[in-house]
């Protein structure tokens, strides 16, 4: 796509950073609408372009205070307007913020203790409530007791004409994009004021969203979907966009669409989770309410898109107006800053059907028969991003019809890994082998390209291998939540632990809550195994039925499943009950501990 398909934004496209973008719309345009944020269907705030950028003006003065520039102030906010004030005045003060979510009530600060030590941060930004609730759980750490905290709900607005424009630059950091975790610690993320404008130049191109667009969002803030999909990208295309909790959808899906009902929503999405719990949840009654015949982009990404899941949302919610192509699934990570590649709009999204065993030996070969596995592609490369599919182990380039490694190259790749030199270099520094062509950044996602198309098929450390095979846990989850109706969806996790020289599959399934009091173990776990051997004729060494909410999940709800694997052999999951190959009446797990132990010093060994 080149630079003449994108779509016209408005008279802002000379805007070099978002301050600047920013800053033009509260001169140009400071009564237009920029946020409304909802909680349980009522209108709770609402933020002007001139509200916002006086907001952030009266932050950043506060900063230029109390900080110099380039330091690293921690954001710690509920869902809600306050955390955008916040964001875009440390983007205003040239503070690098750091995005991250409150801890829950008793829960430890590991996480963000590190992320604090790792930033080197000397600033915390959050609201006078959540300050307030914070207190007793930080009381202990020295670490929190040293940061400058700012509360960005108090008696700041009279400053806002005390701050200081700044030169920022397009290298400048803009933010430390901390990732979830979903196959190793937390690692920062450096994106900078070029690397956010390239992306939402990209998503603007991909979705042609205009000042006309409405968009809709649930996704957490401090997930670089929910910020940079959620928060910048409406404010780059200039279109007004309604915010509600994360919370307020997990709780009842149907709110979801009943706000993109209400504000006739063009462009809203998720991972594909989100989809099935509609699916689910949505309630046939329910439907007569819905009116969903303005969504023109329902974007899916950060997990693997499903055809299933298409199928039966498309299905479940063509009566409310909901047209199939409108479902667009893409593809990205932190790493891209967000977006790598989009589909067509307005088109069907792409799929094929594949010779099951040719993936199990890492090679494409498209079939017509229904046995094989059908895969929905994440569409093109887009805006001079370059995408290569790459033997992991010699860095040579794969052949057409083989599966390997993707690696990205373009200006929305990150700018490494702070304070993390050699994991920088090893995964934003690649070349090829073959051409030295470079350099390139190592997803750690598997993958190929047909007729241009990017099909995404697995995490290369996730990848299971059993006796020369390759099986993505992916696919074996979906089958077990398949396997019986007590088992909840999205919520399994497959992964294999050495046994006497073999890898042997495990599995942890949550269950239904509906289900605790009432639950056959023995016909659930009957079941598991039996759906694992007729799909991949593979033998379960141990079945895990485990609580609700206990799998670890990142917060874009992919499954940790190395997190998974430790929490169950540590005895921090929630367990319910268990089988296993080799059975203990004493102490769960006793008859595995020396494969347990084995495994966990060889991760120990690889890991770090």
């Amino acid at each position: 796509m080149n630079n003449s398909t994108i779509p016209k934004r408005d008279n802002f496209s000379s805007t070099s950073t978002f301050v600047d973008l920013l800053r033009q719309r509260a001169m140009l345009q400071p009564d237009r609408l920029a946020f409304t944020f909802t909680a349980s269907d009522e209108t709770i705030g609402t933020l002007t372009y001139s509200e916002l950028d006086r907001w952030a003006r009266a932050i950043a003065a506060h900063l230029q205070k109390t900080v110099v520039p380039d330091t690293r102030a921690l954001l710690i906010f509920q869902p809600g307007l306050a955390f955008i004030a916040a964001y875009f005045g440390c983007l205003y003060a040239r503070v690098v913020a750091v995005p991250a979510y409150p801890p829950r009530r008793n829960q430890t600060l590991e996480r963000l203790q590190s992320i604090v030590q790792n930033a080197e941060v000397q600033s915390l930004l959050t609201t006078a409530g959540l300050a307030e609730r914070m207190q007793g759980q930080v009381a202990s750490s020295e670490l929190f007791e040293q940061l400058n905290w700012v509360s960005v709900d108090g008696n700041l607005q009279a400053i806002a004409d005390d701050w200081q424009p700044l030169e920022i630059r397009s290298e400048t950091l803009a933010f430390l994009q901390y990732t979830s975790g979903s196959t190793g610690n937390p690692k920062g993320v450096m994106i900078s004021h070029g690397n956010l404008l390239h992306n939402s130049q990209l998503i603007n191109a991909c979705f042609g969203d205009t000042p006309d667009s409405t968009g809709v969002s649930w996704l957490p803030p401090y997930h670089d979907m929910g910020l940079i999909g959620g928060i910048l990208q409406p404010i780059y295309v200039g279109a007004p966009t309604v915010l509600m909790s994360p919370l307020d959808f997990l709780q009842k899906p149907i709110r979801w669409l009943q706000a993109i009902s209400k504000h006739r929503a063009t462009t809203s999405g998720g991972p594909n989770f989100a989809y099935d719990l509609c699916v689910r949840r949505v309630t046939p009654d329910q439907l007569a309410s819905l009116d969903l015949s303005s969504w023109r982009v329902a974007f899916n990404g950060a997990e693997p898109v499903r055809s299933e899941t298409l199928k039966a949302f498309s299905e479940k919610f063509a009566p409310c107006g909901f047209q199939s192509a409108a479902h667009y699934p893409c593809y990205g990570m932190a790493e891209t800053t967000l977006m790598v590649t989009g589909g067509h709009r307005d088109k069907p999204p792409t799929t094929g059907v594949f010779d099951t065993a040719a993936l199990e030996q890492n090679r494409v070969a498209e079939t017509l028969y229904q046995s094989g596995r059908t895969l929905v592609s994440c569409g093109l490369g887009q805006l001079d991003q370059t995408i290569r599919i790459v033997n992991p182990e010699t860095s040579a380039s794969c052949a057409s019809d083989e599966i390997g490694e993707i690696w990205v190259a373009g200006p929305s790749v990150a700018q490494g890994y702070w304070h993390q030199e050699t994991e920088s270099r090893a995964t934003f520094q690649a070349y090829l082998s073959d051409s030295n062509e470079g350099p390139f950044l190592r997803t750690g996602d598997l993958g190929f390209l047909r007729d241009d198309q990017l099909y995404v098929v697995g995490r290369l450390k996730d990848l299971i291998i059993i006796r020369g095979q390759n099986y993505y846990p992916q696919d074996i989850e979906l089958t077990i939540e398949r396997s019986h109706p007590d088992l909840k969806a999205g919520a399994g996790a497959v992964f294999t632990i050495p046994v006497n020289g073999e890898e042997r599959i495990v599995v942890v399934q949550e269950v239904e809550r509906s289900a605790l009091r009432s639950l056959d173990v023995k016909d659930v776990v009957g079941r598991i195994r039996e759906a694992i051997s007729a799909e991949y004729t593979l033998r379960s060494y141990m079945v895990v039925l485990v609580k609700p909410g206990s799998i670890p999940k990142t917060s874009s709800g992919k499954i940790r499943r190395r997190a998974c694997r430790n929490s169950l052999f540590d005895g921090s999951l929630a367990v319910i009950n268990d089988w296993s190959e080799i059975p203990s009446e004493t102490t769960k797990f006793k008859a595995l501990e020396a494969d347990i132990s084995n495994m966990l010093r060889n991760f120990s060994v690889k890991h770090h």
